[in-house]
């Protein structure tokens, strides 16, 4: 935790005394400006272990922006700056921006019922159940419509099955999510390629084509349109000088916590920095931050397979990574994008003066790692009592214990684990690989 703070700091004051302004490439061709490593004090000799990471676990492009600069541009295997590759649910993000957009042109209202826009009757729900559920729930994943149907995908009428009242439960339900794009649809009463051209592709050169794939709507592009939504963020929805999404409040509001059932949820953008988080399929709270090794501000865009958007205001860096599993099956590989904020922590090699020793939170241990059956924990406060509990890559909780500086794992089987300690008032927490 103290190299993370250590990062963070060296970042921001970087960041401050360089002054430097946004940067935005041109609308068309493949001129993009540049940062070299060293000018964010990263090692040379280090950034081969960042992509060591990314290829044994199937990326195919990766990019790291600095103030709209790219400072790390890597392409895997036969994959180039011209290939295109899917979002998957990273594309849920643009959604939620061309939602936005739709708003502030008087299109919709996120209020309204979704009804209003899709016809009554587009749920199997009682109609009275039906009428509470609008495109704010949509956006937000509180629809309250059973995501334990067979096929969560399903944007029949038959497959979304009232569960609970719209805004009491979050559940991460694509189905609802995929019939956004019929909202705006009729709103707009354009086709979905038609305004995403038109309000996205040509303010900003986002390119890229919404296929239908079964019951989903996937947004297939290059890596560098996903760098570049990710500046168009980070720049809080104006290209350049040319507004895109230009409402404050629902950029906020897309932005921060949508509800209290997840904070660490958006409108369609996942949070970073928050008390608790849910993963896809469950519901309970896991204690602590999304992605510990990333700046607390970090919202991303996250999709199966490890299609990430990464945006940091605090420090102005955008990560991008796109490509096949990282060896999980988790909807939402949020252990993986830290994983990767690990090692671009890792870059950093000149200590920064701003950094406040007395100020670093204390680091939680985890010993052999990677392991087989047997690990040690330290970094805590043997004198004061603390609670840990192990989360598998889905979210699942599979054990617990209190005051175990000892934990007995070989019975969980392989994979990647968070290890959650909570000792005097904070929350520490750390990785754990078996073998």
């Amino acid at each position: 935790m103290k190299q993370v703070l250590l990062v963070f700091a060296l970042l921001f004051s970087f960041g401050k005394t360089q002054a430097q302004a946004v940067y935005f490439p041109p609308l068309t061709g493949n001129a993009w400006e540049t940062l070299s490593p060293d000018s964010l004090s990263y090692c040379e000799d280090r950034i081969e272990a960042l992509y060591d990471l990314l290829e044994t676990n199937n990326t195919k492009a990766f990019l790291l922006l600095k103030d709209g600069r790219i400072v790390l541009e890597k392409y895997f295997g036969t994959f180039t700056q011209d290939s295109a590759w899917y979002w998957a649910s990273a594309g849920k993000s643009m959604t939620a921006a061309l939602v936005g957009i739709a708003q502030q042109e008087g299109l919709l209202n996120i209020e309204d019922k979704t009804s209003d826009y899709l016809g009554t009757g587009w749920t199997a729900c009682p109609p009275d159940k039906e009428d509470l559920i609008t495109v704010k729930n949509q956006l937000s994943m509180t629809s309250g419509l059973d995501d334990g149907v067979p096929e969560s995908f399903c944007t029949l009428d038959t497959c979304l099955i009232y569960k609970a009242d719209a805004g009491t439960r979050w559940a991460y339900h694509n189905g609802p999510y995929t019939l956004l794009d019929g909202v705006i649809e009729s709103a707009s009463g354009q086709n979905f390629n038609q305004f995403f051209n038109q309000r996205m592709t040509q303010k900003t050169g986002i390119t890229g084509l919404w296929v239908k794939v079964d019951y989903n709507n996937v947004l297939f592009s290059k890596a560098r349109s996903m760098a570049r939504f990710g500046l168009l963020m980070l720049n809080n929805g104006t290209w350049n000088n040319t507004p895109v999404l230009t409402d404050p409040a629902y950029f906020q509001a897309m932005t921060t916590p949508s509800q209290d059932l997840n904070q660490s949820y958006g409108y369609l953008w996942w949070l970073n920095g928050q008390p608790t988080y849910k993963l896809p399929g469950l519901q309970v709270n896991i204690p602590g931050p999304l992605f510990p090794a990333a700046p607390s501000d970090v919202y991303a865009a996250l999709g199966k397979n490890g299609q990430f958007i990464n945006v940091s205001p605090s420090t102005g860096l955008v990560m991008v990574r796109m490509g096949d599993s990282p060896g999980t099956d988790a909807e939402v590989p949020a252990l993986f994008n830290d994983d990767i904020w690990l090692k671009i922590n890792e870059l950093v090699c000149t200590p920064s003066r701003v950094f406040d020793e007395k100020n670093s939170v204390r680091a939680l241990q985890v010993y052999p790692n990677p392991a087989h059956d047997v690990v040690q924990l330290g970094g805590l406060d043997a004198t004061k009592p603390f609670h840990v509990e192990v989360y598998d890559a889905l979210g699942r909780r599979v054990l617990a214990c209190e005051d175990c500086m000892r934990l007995v794992v070989g019975r969980l089987g392989k994979g990647v684990f968070q290890v959650v300690v909570r000792q005097d008032g904070q929350t520490f927490a750390a990785k754990m690989i078996l073998e």
